[in-house]
């Protein structure tokens, strides 16, 4: 079943369920998939459906961060169970010995021995990563770590 058929299928189960919140996610979701469709007029495949989660999952993060530091405790709980709901879709992220293995060998591979070559050492740690869920922020500031104990 592909990442669409998914989200329309737990789309119908939240209407019967009458769950506003889940349906109120899923309609997001879709409404994003649907809003890529026509920009790029064809059919997304599942790794540009799951890139526009990623970009959802992201949004939630930084709203629940800001209403955070804005005292609005109902908003942040809110978005936190819509970010829940969203990283369900998702594949399962990497542990931290597969992302420090991914840095090691990109930086083996890249040669890099020094905090400009960081770009190369990421992108190379990413595509050592690929089909899991990456936070690139997460990502690059182990890789800036690690180059800064080199150089």
């Amino acid at each position: 079943m592909s990442l669409a058929e998914k989200i329309q299928k737990d789309l119908v189960d939240a209407m019967r369920a009458k769950d506003e919140l889940r349906l109120s996610v899923l309609r997001g979701i879709k409404a994003a998939i649907k809003h890529k469709e026509v920009e790029k007029m064809h059919a997304l495949d599942e790794p540009e459906s799951l890139q526009i989660l990623q970009t959802l999952v992201k949004q939630r993060k930084e709203s629940i961060d800001q209403f955070t530091k804005g005292n609005r405790p109902e908003l942040a709980a809110k978005e936190t169970k819509e970010l829940a709901m969203i990283e369900a879709y998702l594949p399962a992220g990497p542990s931290d010995a597969e992302m420090d293995g991914a840095i090691t060998k990109a930086i083996a591979g890249s040669g890099a021995n020094s905090i400009k070559q960081m770009g190369a050492v990421v992108k190379a740690a990413k595509a050592a990563l690929e089909g899991k869920t990456v936070d690139g922020k997460a990502l690059s500031d182990r890789v800036r770590d690690r180059l800064s104990k080199l150089g």
